[in-house]
């Protein structure tokens, strides 16, 4: 269909207008944030389907969704509307770049940047965790839900972020899934327990993304049979480094 190679620029587009629809009228984000994720899904599948690829759609469809559910949710704990409208733009042109991206991957190969997945999967994935647990925090403490129930939905997209990263790294996922649960419930006990720190939802998601770029670095690489003795130094030299500056700079409650 010709309508695929439109795809990347109309679907980012649409979901800009639906974020800025929710933004003027509250009411909207459940039907923006619906309409959105039903056209990341019909987009990714027009794609496999038109790549005549033994691959499985929700694959491509895991990264974006994520990303943007996370960005919304995020979004309706912010007041700045500067930094909304940044957010916004953020999401658009990810959105551009990523839908382009497995566009050419899928459809025509020659044009396809090498490593752009990896690539894609390791920055989205960062921004996607410290959404999501800025998320989760401000939901604690703005609506004070129970934080159990809160942990119960970050260990599902925690999981699955982990998941995405290893399939986006090519990694044999039959011998990814113990390291996939493995990771999640240390990601899921790290968050519990930084829940109990008297810090604002930005501080704290700050800490659970610094927590997950350890981890999920060293797991990559240790699967990917890259791992190095120097590597590691430099993944906990410059996370628990990061970790202080944060907690002796931020100004607790």
């Amino acid at each position: 269909m010709k309508i695929n190679r439109f795809l990347p620029l109309i679907i980012p587009v649409l979901s800009f207008i639906l974020t800025e629809m929710f933004y003027y009228s509250p009411k909207m984000i459940y039907i923006s944030t619906a309409i959105i994720l039903a056209s990341f899904a019909f987009t990714a599948r027009q794609f496999v389907i038109a790549s005549n690829k033994a691959e499985k759609w929700w694959n491509y469809f895991i990264l974006p969704a994520l990303f943007s559910l996370n960005l919304i949710v995020f979004s309706t704990m912010v007041s700045d509307t500067f930094l909304l409208q940044v957010l916004f733009v953020l999401n658009l042109v990810f959105l551009y770049m990523y839908f382009r991206s497995i566009f050419y991957y899928l459809t025509e190969h020659s044009k396809y940047k090498e490593h752009s997945m990896e690539n894609f999967s390791s920055f989205i994935n960062f921004l996607s965790v410290y959404f999501l647990a800025s998320g989760i925090y401000g939901l604690q403490s703005f609506l004070n839900a129970p934080i159990w129930l809160l942990m119960i939905i970050f260990l599902a997209e925690i999981c699955l972020i982990i998941y995405q990263v290893m399939w986006a790294n090519k990694i044999n996922l039959k011998m990814g899934f113990f390291y996939i649960i493995i990771a999640g419930l240390t990601m899921l006990e790290l968050a519990w327990s930084i829940s109990f720190l008297t810090l604002s939802y930005y501080i704290l998601g700050l800490i659970v993304v610094v927590c997950y770029y350890i981890l999920i670095g060293m797991i990559r690489f240790y699967l990917l049979g890259t791992l190095t003795a120097t590597q590691i130094k430099q993944y906990l030299i410059f996370g628990f480094s990061s970790i202080l500056v944060v907690l002796f700079t931020a100004r607790w409650m």
